[in-house]
């Protein structure tokens, strides 16, 4: 008989019945998901903004420095900051807390004054307070 289902014929190839109900959402994988998309939410960011003062004033982030940024913003939430500024071996990163973002970036000598304003916050790191 070409394709039918209990007897009714089809226009199409039926799928193979599977008596196994379907599982939860969570055993299917969403949990995975859920954990994977919220570390990608933890992750720090950077903004279109930083990415081109960072290249234009030809700051390069190691690893470790991306630690230690990161450390810095853990650190700084925690204690309920909002507009964060990180010194950072000599330059100075706005990051905005609630977003995870880098806004910007400065190296010490770069700007003719050094004036900050809307930061409510402020994160030393040095190389040696890495934990």
């Amino acid at each position: 008989m070409p394709n039918s289902i209990n007897g009714v014929r089809v226009p199409f190839v039926p799928i193979e019945k599977n008596d196994k109900p379907l599982a939860p959402a969570k055993e299917r994988g969403t949990s995975s998901f859920d954990r994977i998309f919220g570390q990608e939410l933890e992750k720090l960011k950077m903004s279109g903004h930083a990415m081109e003062r960072l290249e234009a004033r030809d700051i390069e982030l190691s690893e470790s420095d991306l630690v230690r940024l990161t450390s810095a913003v853990e650190k700084a939430e925690a204690k309920g900051a909002r507009d964060l500024l990180v010194a950072l071996d000599g330059t100075a990163f706005i990051v905005n807390v609630p977003n995870r973002t880098v806004v910007t970036a400065v190296k010490a000598g770069d700007e003719p004054e050094k004036v900050f304003t809307n930061i409510d916050s402020v994160v030393f790191s040095n190389a040696d307070s890495v934990e």
